[in-house]
């Protein structure tokens, strides 16, 4: 008889994009194993159940609305929440949407949804809280970089966040997230640091931490990108892909 404790069954809803979710999968698997060899390295480690349901990138992002108009977001919204329901009729205990654009409208998208869905921007919010940063620079999409909500799940944890000031090292932010995602991370890594160093002094008084709030902008580094946060050049980086793993399997495993 096998005296594990059942683990709860997670969703994740990914596709938007697909490395992302393949980061989710591939790290919700790697850290559960490791857990449990911890416990007994004689035996096949146990891992939680998952399903996935994969939306298209390109739909998503064409049906991306206006702010202020909340009839421009209902397809938007639809497409996603559908997506959860089907999830939700998979069995899952819980849903982990792995991207950080679709949380700029969390709660629209999990209105009538019946399971828990991990706020991806509650939980990186709460982690940024734990380590004590007082300042943090946003970089990520442009929604997410323009995103209130998530402004507001840092203020709500006592934290000044914002995204880059001006226009030019918005759009610098932008470029290097395409050229991430060409699978080109040559000298990505010092043009952050030139970015957060820009800002250090114009919108902050001392270096902010760095929220990656973008699948591909921890790709510029390389030997931390399985992390959930680490220093690089005297800066202090924040993955929330990664923080927002550990807190699913901070679920599944739990007794409640």
């Amino acid at each position: 008889m096998d005296d594990m404790p059942q683990r709860k069954k997670i969703g994740i809803l990914g596709g938007t994009g697909w490395p992302s979710t393949v980061h989710y999968y591939s790290e919700l698997c790697r850290r559960s194993e490791s857990r449990e060899l911890q416990f007994d390295p004689t035996r096949p480690p146990t891992t939680p159940e998952m399903c996935i349901e994969s939306l298209d990138l390109r739909y998503a992002v064409s049906l991306i609305g206006v702010d202020g108009d909340e009839s421009t977001w209902q397809q938007f919204d639809d497409y996603h929440r559908i997506a959860l329901k089907r999830l939700q009729a998979s069995d899952a205990d819980f849903v982990v949407i792995a991207s950080n654009t679709p949380h700029h409208r969390y709660s629209a998208i999990v209105s009538g949804v019946d399971i828990p869905v991990l706020n991806l921007f509650e939980a990186v919010a709460q982690h940024c809280q734990a380590e004590g940063h007082r300042d943090v620079l946003i970089l990520g999409t442009a929604l997410t970089m323009r995103s209130q909500v998530l402004r507001d799940a840092f203020t709500a944890k006592g934290i000044n966040a914002s995204a880059p000031a001006g226009n030019n090292h918005r759009q610098a932010v932008l470029t290097l997230i395409a050229t991430l995602q060409r699978g080109d991370s040559d000298g990505a890594a010092r043009s952050i640091a030139a970015l957060v160093r820009e800002a250090t002094g114009r919108q902050f008084t001392a270096t902010p931490a760095v929220c990656l709030a973008c699948t591909e902008l921890p790709l510029a580094f390389p030997a931390h990108q399985n992390r959930t946060s680490f220093e690089c050049d005297g800066i202090a980086y924040i993955n929330p892909s990664v923080v927002h793993v550990e807190a699913a399997l901070a679920l599944a495993f739990s007794d409640h």
